[in-house]
C-alpha cells in the first residue's frame, strides 16, 4: 500500500478502492455517506487486505 493510496483513502475513500471491484467501491460508498470517518477506515481495511 503506497503512501499515495493513503492519501487518496483519506480524502476521497470511494477512488482509492476504484480498482478493487464493484463491491467494494460501493461499500466504500455507502459507509462514507454515512460519515466520512467509516469509509475511510472500510478504504484502509479493504486496501490493507492481503488476499486481494
Amino acid at each position: 500500500m503506497s503512501i499515495w493510496r493513503v492519501l487518496l483513502s483519506i480524502i476521497l475513500p470511494p477512488l482509492a478502492v476504484l480498482d478493487k471491484g464493484c463491491g467494494s467501491i460501493v461499500i466504500v460508498f455507502l459507509l462514507t455517506l454515512c460519515g466520512w470517518v467509516p469509509g475511510i477506515i472500510a478504504a484502509l481495511v479493504i486496501l490493507n487486505n492481503p488476499n486481494s
